[in-house]
């Protein structure tokens, strides 16, 4: 199996950080087109991005300001295996925000592309959290 990992550093609260990975109304502004779900366990994530991307996820775990997960449910065949996280640590007068992305079946055309996508869409979270930057769905990869 494999894992895609990122790391980086936001200078925005914990409740800020959290409420862009898990609210629907925050995600859309830098990931998925459209969203809904809520951070609870066992609840059910989607992430529409076009007829063809219509993904589910289920809540594997959510700790307030801390870690929130996902498990894939209904994607594609090499995102269906996988799982991915954000998890938050206080860090000075921001957060260090780990992600990862494991279980991926093979490295792939998809695996590279994915953890590629993953590095410019949590830059773009990381604009979006800290000055309010919203990049148009068309132009996020």
């Amino acid at each position: 199996m494999y894992a895609i990992y990122h790391d980086l550093w936001i200078e925005a609260s914990a409740p800020a950080v959290y409420d862009a990975v898990t609210s629907p109304d925050h995600l859309v502004n830098w990931w998925p087109l459209r969203c809904s779900g809520k951070p609870q366990p066992e609840a059910e994530y989607n992430f529409y991005f076009t007829p063809e991307y219509d993904w589910y996820g289920e809540v594997i775990k959510c700790t307030p300001d801390r870690a929130f997960h996902i498990k894939m449910t209904r994607s594609d065949e090499d995102w269906d295996p996988t799982a991915f996280g954000f998890d938050l640590e206080p860090a000075g007068a921001g957060v260090q925000l780990q992600f990862w992305h494991k279980d991926w079946p093979a490295c792939n055309h998809h695996f590279r592309r994915s953890s590629y996508c993953w590095a410019i869409l949590l830059q773009g979270l990381k604009q979006y959290v800290e000055k309010g930057i919203i990049v148009p769905f068309e132009n996020r990869e």
